[in-house]
């Protein structure tokens, strides 16, 4: 009989959804209960009973379905700081996006306040004991907060959630931790990324050529990590930049917990060189600017919509998008279509779209370094959509497993 039982709720095949159950030395886990924030959001399908649950980072394709899971268990939830905190600030978005929207959503208010109750905090690499398990949370890379979870029992596993293994502006890269069976996404397995500093010089140049030509930057930016890596990108510009959305709460989050930072003092410098957006009246005043970063990563709400529509027809500016755009979303729309559903009518964009490749998450050949590095016997591939790319380049060296959703295996 195997050791360690698990099943995938969501998550294993596609980038969004995640939810992963566990079962070790008869204490049963949760890793994630995501959702994908589509048209409408799919929330991944209810957990079983469980003992603890696991949250990697506040990102709504690994937390956003965690509500019920409050409401229908009454079990510790562990996570750091910076995620106890941004977590409910995302999942209140959630609700007012449903609401405009008419979407329904498997959870309310209060369901999210269940969730703040439930929540433990934990801290990259201090040892904690569950039942009959240990844990120690890893930093993961990916934003401030974000943790992999190294578990040790009768076997020991890694659950990395998203990963990335180079040093951004905003945080420090994932080291590998040597472990037996480890459960690692695959997002940009099959796939590089661009060298950042070429990313970034193309991202600056495109900038200074729109406002050169009498337009303006419009930056859609998830508000938890994006917006804070791109205030330290373009803190050097002279323009006249402003900062709208979520974003601005949750720069305050993470200077309120330096220790997940790469450079506080950084990010307090660069936050200066942006006008804050805090009233309805500010944004005529930042439609008189040059650039503006603005929460609503994938144009799914926030005010990015507000200036886009503004500008829908003004092909002298552009909208230069920065994050991945998953399928179903707004953002992917605009993309492949060159139109946005904008208050409820699709609308042409005549603006200039571009995509800079900002990802957070690890590309190919540093997965495959880093699953390497880990040195497990088992490789469990997961949050991916192309996850045969990695598994074709790890066999023979690895039992790789590349499970389906709602099945369960033993390792």
């Amino acid at each position: 009989m195997a050791d360690l039982k698990f099943r995938f709720i969501g998550g294993a095949s596609a980038v969004g959804n995640l939810s992963l159950y566990v079962e070790m030395d008869g204490l049963r886990m949760l890793f994630e209960h995501g959702m994908t924030p589509s048209k409408p959001p799919d929330f991944v399908p209810p957990a079983p009973e469980v003992d603890a649950a696991f949250l990697t980072h506040s990102h709504l394709d690994h937390s956003g379905t965690f509500p019920r899971v409050a409401r229908d268990m009454d079990i510790p939830v562990f996570a750091t700081p910076p995620t106890v905190v941004t977590t409910p600030l995302l999942l209140y978005d959630t609700l007012k996006i449903a609401r405009i929207e008419g979407h329904d959503v498997p959870f309310d208010r209060n369901d999210v306040l269940l969730l703040d109750e439930s929540f433990h905090e934990v801290h990259y690499g201090k040892y904690e004991e569950i039942g009959p398990v240990s844990f120690t949370p890893h930093n993961a890379g990916h934003i401030p907060g974000s943790a992999m979870y190294e578990v040790n029992g009768s076997r020991s596993f890694l659950f990395t959630g998203d990963i990335q293994t180079v040093n951004t502006h905003l945080v420090w890269g994932c080291r590998p931790v040597k472990t037996e069976v480890l459960f690692v996404e695959s997002t940009y397995a099959g796939r590089e990324h661009p060298p950042r500093d070429e990313v970034e010089r193309a991202f600056i140049e495109k900038i200074h050529e729109v406002v050169d030509r009498g337009g303006k930057v419009i930056v859609p930016a998830f508000a938890v990590g994006r917006t804070q890596e791109l205030l330290l990108v373009l803190a050097k510009l002279d323009y006249d930049m402003w900062l709208d959305g979520m974003g601005r709460t949750v720069n305050n989050i993470f200077l309120q917990n330096p220790e997940y930072l790469r450079s506080a003092r950084k990010l307090k410098k660069a936050r200066r060189r942006f006008n804050v957006v805090s009233r309805s009246s500010d944004r005529k005043r930042a439609m008189d600017g040059d650039v503006i970063v603005t929460t609503g990563g994938m144009l799914e709400g926030g005010p990015a919509l507000h200036y886009i529509n503004r500008l829908k027809d003004d092909e002298k500016s552009a909208i230069l998008l920065t994050g991945y755009q998953v399928e179903g979303t707004n953002g992917r729309l605009l993309m492949d279509e060159g139109v946005l559903d904008l208050y409820g009518r699709r609308e042409r964009i005549r603006m200039e779209v571009c995509f800079y490749d900002f990802s957070a998450h690890a590309g190919h050949s540093e997965l495959v370094d880093f699953i390497r590095k880990c040195d497990p016997e088992v490789v469990v591939l997961c949050h991916g959509d192309n996850r045969e790319a990695l598994a074709e380049e790890l066999r023979g060296e690895y039992k790789v497993m590349v499970p389906d959703d709602g099945m369960e295996y033993g390792v």
